[in-house]
């Protein structure tokens, strides 16, 4: 049995963060972090536009509590005041101390970093590396682990969290190379495993962000919290679904319809292109439902409407976007210093996630704590985006949360004891279920599953819901569970077998899909990203709380908790 101090899940912003914290607390701790794709390939190096701080180089008006008001305003109110005070107070510390890392933040003539317009946002304060802030950011973490001595267990697939009466105590993973199966004890075991896009069938997350994480934690009796509330980026390219940045709207960017028009003048007047993504993604589908979107030959009554890049200039955009523009050529063979982009709404970001603290320790319910369990990242709810996160806080949130909750694991783990595990129970058992999945001789492909599943979830629980569209998803759901008894596997080896996990992320998915689904359908009111037509009001006296969605295969359980109010009282939410 391997054994480590802390065993951290998951190889992006938020793990690397925590790893490097913990290292830089207590260098003698022995840290590893798994990850099923290399930590360079993790998707928070696809974050494009970049991190809110107050640094107050371009505004000096700023500040933390603005930038607090316009986190809460944006998540609808449902945020936690106390966890979004920290997030915005601490944010110009970890900005500055990512640069002295050897982050490459884009620069102002005076050589100050430089910080940009986004959505939702009332100042420009968001620091950002051209439109590559996550690569730049996530490459510079990477390299201080390996020179602070954190173990890497890269291209290892995380089956099964261990958690044994109310304390995590390890992991079951098996290495993609020869499907070798371990188990790992810890005294702390961390989740950052990213979001769930794909649950969807267009989304701008990478094939890995498939919920393993949330699933595993769901299995082991852990609530997920606020899961009803996916964001849908407004730009997603048509029809790849890759995004389109944020950045490239805060550099002034236009959304234009088959009629010519900057249509958001009719839903956001004040914030124009850059009003929340939400509201955006709203009104691009209301914009194609009423027959003005644009079809590629450039008629009305299309799929996608145009982002308009062109009166920029071509300095301008290969300055400040360079890999957006580059994106659309590669994918598209579009020019946007020449030609408009076709977008649409694509699945973008999880508010909701595993109920955490401040200190990132897993909540049990609506009160307790689990022992030795901690979360940061998109994988977490703090919750400090609610039902809405606004563009450049999420970046933010891995890095201030991911350096608190490895502060905090490095005090947890003093002077504690490794768990005691049965080894040989949890390897064969994880051996029998990949033994069990290879040897499968059922009628269905996996790719035809996964895609008719993600094309339920997008037809019945989108951009907008209402209560006939979601019980239809949650019965045509129950089916395709049944369905998945029926898969196999072409590939039979143990060398390289991505089937393997192909097929294990399918039954994570489908675990999140229906959390997401049962949440969605019992909250009636419309917050933020989750918009009912049969009710379209916010209802603040009945659903102004936090859902938790307590998994079990004979159902989904689900309670509630308040929200946490320090700072402002909710007010009607306008741009």
């Amino acid at each position: 049995m391997l054994e480590h101090d802390v065993i951290i899940v998951g190889g992006g912003l938020a793990g690397c963060r925590a790893a490097l914290e913990i290292k830089r607390s207590e260098p003698k701790l022995d840290v590893a972090l798994v990850a099923k794709t290399h930590p360079i390939r993790s998707h928070s190096v696809a974050a494009q536009g970049g991190m809110a701080a107050t640094l107050k180089n371009v505004d000096a008006s700023d500040s933390w509590e603005a930038h607090a008001f316009d986190t809460v305003k944006g998540s609808d109110y449902l945020a936690d005041q106390d966890a979004v005070e920290i997030l915005t107070k601490e944010a110009p510390e970890v900005v500055i101390e990512l640069e002295h890392m050897g982050v490459l933040f884009s620069r102002l003539p005076d050589g100050r970093i430089a910080q940009r317009a986004f959505g939702g946002h009332s100042h420009r304060r968001t620091c950002y590396a051209a439109d590559k802030t996550g690569h730049a950011i996530l490459h510079e973490l990477v390299n201080n682990l390996r020179h602070n001595g954190v173990k890497l267990y890269d291209e290892w697939y995380v089956m099964q969290l261990i958690l044994e009466e109310g304390q995590a105590k390890g992991v079951v993973m098996f290495q993609l190379l020869d499907t070798k199966v371990e188990v790992v004890r810890a005294k702390a075991v961390m989740f950052a495993t990213g979001g769930y896009g794909r649950v969807f069938n267009t989304t701008s997350n990478d094939f890995a962000s498939t919920g393993d994480g949330l699933a595993m934690s769901a299995l082991a009796g852990v609530p997920l919290e606020d899961m009803e509330f996916v964001q849908f980026h407004p730009t997603g390219l048509y029809p790849v679904g890759v995004l389109i940045s944020e950045a490239v709207r805060g550099e002034g960017a236009y959304l234009i319809n088959s009629e010519g028009d900057r249509f958001m003048s009719d839903y956001a007047p004040k914030q124009m292109e850059l009003a929340p993504r939400d509201i955006t993604s709203r009104a691009i589908t209301l914009e194609l439902r009423a027959g003005r979107g644009i079809h590629p030959d450039g008629s009305a009554g299309g799929p996608f409407v145009y982002l308009d890049l062109r009166h920029m200039g071509k300095d301008k955009i290969m300055s400040r976007i360079p890999f957006c523009w580059e994106e659309a050529h590669r994918l598209l063979g579009i020019d946007a210093v020449h030609q408009p982009m076709p977008v649409r709404p694509t699945a973008h970001y999880s508010m909701g996630g595993i109920p955490v603290n401040t200190d990132g320790q897993v909540h049990s319910g609506k009160d307790g704590l689990i022992e030795g369990f901690f979360a940061a990242g998109e994988s977490a709810c703090i919750s400090v985006h609610g039902a809405n996160r606004l563009g450049s806080n999420s970046l933010l949130e891995c890095v201030v949360y991911g350096k608190r909750t490895g502060a905090a694991i490095a005090k947890y783990v003093q002077d504690r004891k490794l768990p005691d595990i049965d080894e040989q129970s949890y390897l064969n058992a994880a051996q029998a279920k990949i033994k069990a999945l290879v040897e499968k001789s059922g009628t269905l492909r996996l790719n035809q599953l996964r895609q008719a599943f993600q094309d339920c979830m997008t037809q019945f629980c989108g951009v907008f819901r209402n209560q006939a569209s979601m019980e239809e998803g949650l019965n045509q759901l129950e089916q395709l569970k049944q369905q998945y008894q029926q898969i196999y596997l072409d590939d039979k080896g143990n060398c390289w077998n991505t089937e393997i996990i192909e097929a294990l992320e399918l039954r994570n998915l489908m675990i999140v899909g229906e959390i997401i689904l049962t949440s969605a359908l019992n909250r009636r009111e419309s917050r933020g990203a989750h918009s009912r037509e049969d009710y379209p009001q916010r209802d603040d006296p009945n659903f102004l709380k936090h859902t938790l969605a307590f998994y079990s295969s004979a159902g989904i359980d689900l309670q509630y908790k308040p929200v946490s109010m320090t700072l402002f009282e909710p007010k009607e939410r306008k741009y």
